[in-house]
């Protein structure tokens, strides 16, 4: 099913008229991280859940195509990600403080030069405090392991201990990385619209080592906190 076809069935099944004023678009990657927010929610229909694939481009094109077929209070950008070591342990999870475009930019003789230091636009989509206060507090409440930062959105998942010492340097608390936050938060910020990031922890960042992956873990991490959103997103 394509994603025009999960929004098409999602309107069908939970036509606007029964729907909640609150309610919150909540974009994945893929169809896993998708299932998995699914089984948390357990068919809230305050919520809907569609995956948009991967990378930040693909994910704010259909974010943008979400928005445009229906209301929504509030977007959640949800998935695994990679967690910087002493920040985020994998199995835990991580809720954004920002989002940063960690590697939209320039590269010069002096290092990396951030699209907003060469006066061409914006990487941060700033969150806000209070909501990430809120749900944080809850995830803590239900006994889950959960820590507060920067999320950093990459074109390349880091794969080397050099890149993410460099990534950890500029982009000063970075807790996490993934690949859509960045453009999901974009899309939301064009229609005034708050956003959240949550990832769950499935890796280190570093050198790549798909042997200690635990993306089973996060997943069942991811589908946890889903079921915590049901209660503090009222």
């Amino acid at each position: 099913m394509d994603f025009e076809q999960t929004v098409e069935k999602s309107q069908r099944l939970f036509p606007h008229e029964l729907r909640s004023k609150n309610r919150v678009l909540v974009i994945t990657a893929v169809s896993a991280e998708r299932d998995a927010m699914l089984r948390g929610l357990l068919d809230d229909t305050r919520f809907d859940v569609l995956a948009a694939g991967v990378g930040s481009v693909v994910a704010a094109v259909n974010t943008v195509k979400a928005l445009s077929s229906d209301e929504y209070s509030l977007v959640i950008c949800a998935g695994i990600g990679g967690g910087f070591s002493g920040k985020a342990e994998v199995g835990s999870l991580v809720v954004a403080t920002e989002i940063v475009a960690a590697d939209l930019g320039a590269e010069t003789s002096k290092g990396f030069c951030s699209l907003d230091e060469l006066g061409f636009g914006f990487t941060r989509v700033q969150i806000d405090a209070n909501l990430v206060a809120r749900v944080s507090q809850a995830l803590q409440e239900a006994k889950l392991p959960v820590t507060t930062g920067p999320v950093l959105t990459v074109s390349t998942v880091t794969g080397t201990a050099a890149s993410a010492a460099e990534l950890a340097s500029r982009v000063p608390g970075a807790t996490a990385e993934a690949m859509e936050g960045y453009g999901v938060g974009c899309a939301a910020n064009d229609r005034g619209l708050p956003v959240l990031e949550i990832r769950a922890i499935s890796n280190v960042v570093g050198p790549r080592d798909r042997s200690a992956w635990q993306i089973k873990e996060a997943l069942d991490a991811l589908e946890a906190a889903s079921a915590v959103l049901t209660e503090v997103l009222l």
